[in-house]
């Protein structure tokens, strides 16, 4: 963690950054590495929350065996996210707000369905933003990451139908799995993300 802070730092000085600012289009992610940087702690602090609701109130009928499954989910993602904004510092977004809502925590059903497409969503969204990345560190790092999201969504589908783990929705018939931009990535993630992001700086 602090080799990877010291390059956001080395980075931060070559790059104008705005990603700690709100404007009237949303709080601004930044440009280059650092920008992805921020793609990513977005989404990592939307899963975390999401999955700290789960453990703090667990669906009616939860087994021990699900409850202690989500709870080491909810640790991974809680450190993907404290991960990223000690590496980040002074370049990090602010903490977001989110809006569940629509999620029925008492319900297994809506929640495994929620974490199913939010983990199917940062699987895609890593893969996507993989490209974008200059910093051979940050793909390290971003590959580390994906492949422990992979490992959840596995789990999450598993859960819901034995054997979906990585059926057609997901992995397409060269064996390849999903990719997806950042802006289709953050138009699917708004139903859920209270606070405007502006992605606008985001490398293409």
């Amino acid at each position: 963690m602090a080799g990877v802070a010291l390059l956001a730092v080395g980075c931060e000085k070559n790059e104008t950054m705005m990603a700690a600012s709100a404007s009237d289009t949303g709080v601004n992610l930044g440009s280059g590495d650092i920008g992805i940087l921020n793609y990513a702690y977005a989404l990592e602090q939307l899963e975390a929350a999401f999955y700290a609701e789960v453990i703090k109130m667990p669906y009616t009928g939860i087994s021990a065996v699900e409850l202690s499954l989500l709870t080491d989910v909810r640790d991974h993602e809680l450190a993907h996210r404290d991960f990223f904004k000690a590496a980040l510092k002074t370049s990090a977004i602010a903490s977001l707000e989110f809006d569940f809502s629509t999620i029925k925590f008492s319900e297994r059903s809506s929640v495994l369905a929620t974490a199913k497409a939010f983990e199917d969503l940062g699987v895609s969204a890593y893969n996507g933003a993989g490209k974008l990345i200059k910093s051979a560190d940050y793909l390290t790092l971003a590959g580390k990451i994906v492949s422990v999201e992979a490992r959840h969504a596995a789990l999450i589908r598993t859960l819901i139908q034995s054997g979906s783990f990585a059926n057609s929705e997901v992995v397409n018939a060269s064996g390849l799995d999903k990719a997806r931009t950042p802006s289709e990535v953050l138009a699917i993630a708004k139903t859920y993300i209270k606070t405007p992001i502006n992605a606008s700086n985001l490398p293409a």
